[in-house]
Parts: structure tokens; C-alpha cells; sequence
């Protein structure tokens, strides 16, 4: 049972880190895709301007926890191809290990600035979010978008500024 758990795990963090892979480096840089989102949040939730620069510096510090972590990320995914060149077993699961903790670290940072960004909105604006969302089924619980959308979540070059996109 631990060992189908762990197999589940392994899997669904290489398929989610493909993905990302895939994606690429947003064409514009994540600082840049934070300021798109802003705008975007702005205009459906009528952000004051003591919000928006409270929204900057939360988008802002998660665009940074982004790139690092994607960094850290690519070097994972060395590794993985690596190991599996030389048919390394136990670097494949060290490798498999780092991607899918990093991958758990970006989700979380994702969804730690999506609760510090609600907690600014007033009860209107938190009402006009959570109905955004509902509306929008590519999106999860809490703004999250669901795991086969999560490379969108990085502002691949297909990004649109009006789609609303974390960091």
C-alpha cells in the first residue's frame, strides 16, 4: 500500500514537473505575468490603490520565491535526465524526491499568496473572488487552478494577461 502511495506520488510530481518543463520560462518573466495578474485583479475587483500595492508586494515576493524555485527545478530535472541516461535507480528517486518537494514548494508558495491577497479583499471583493472562481473551472478551491492546468499557473509564453494566472 505505501509503496502504491509513494509510486502515485512520484508519478503525479513527475508528470506536474513535465509540465512546468514543457512550459518553459514565461516569455516575459514572472515579475512581469505579477503585474498582468494585478491588473487583471484590479479591473474585476475594484482594488483601491492601498490594495494594489498591498497585491504588488504579495505577487511580487512569489513572482521571486517563483524564480528561484524554478531554477532549483531545472537542476532537479538535470539530475532525473541524467540518472535515467545511466540508469541510475537510486538517483532517478533522489532526483523524483527533489521534484516533487520542489513542486510541492511552488503550490504552496502559490497558495500562500493567494490567501494573503484574499485576506485584503473586503467581504464584496472576497464575494466577487470566490463567484470569479466558481465560474471559471479550470480554477480549484482558494483561486488554485486544478493540477493539469498548473503550468499555467508559470505564465508560459501562452499566457494571456486578462486570464487570471499566479505566479
Amino acid at each position: 500500500m505505501k509503496n502504491a502511495i509513494r509510486s502515485s506520488i512520484i508519478i503525479l510530481a513527475l508528470a506536474t514537473s513535465y509540465a512546468f518543463a514543457q512550459a518553459g520560462p514565461p516569455s516575459d518573466g514572472p515579475a512581469r505575468h505579477a503585474q498582468h495578474h494585478l491588473a487583471f485583479l484590479t479591473k474585476q475587483l475594484d482594488l483601491t490603490p492601498a490594495q494594489q500595492q498591498q497585491a504588488a508586494t504579495i505577487f511580487n515576493n512569489a513572482a521571486g520565491a517563483h524564480t528561484a524555485t524554478q531554477a532549483n527545478l531545472k537542476t532537479a530535472h538535470d539530475g532525473l535526465n541524467a540518472a535515467v541516461k545511466t540508469n541510475d535507480t537510486a538517483a532517478i528517486d533522489q532526483a523524483a524526491a527533489a521534484i516533487g518537494n520542489l513542486t510541492a514548494q511552488m503550490i504552496s508558495a502559490h497558495a500562500k499568496a493567494q490567501a494573503a491577497f484574499f485576506q485584503i479583499l473586503t467581504p464584496e471583493q472576497q464575494a466577487k473572488m470566490t463567484q470569479f472562481e466558481s465560474q471559471h473551472e479550470h480554477f480549484g478551491p482558494g483561486g488554485m487552478p486544478e493540477m493539469h492546468d498548473m503550468h499555467e499557473m508559470h505564465g508560459h509564453s501562452g499566457a494571456h494577461p486578462e486570464k487570471p494566472t499566479a505566479q
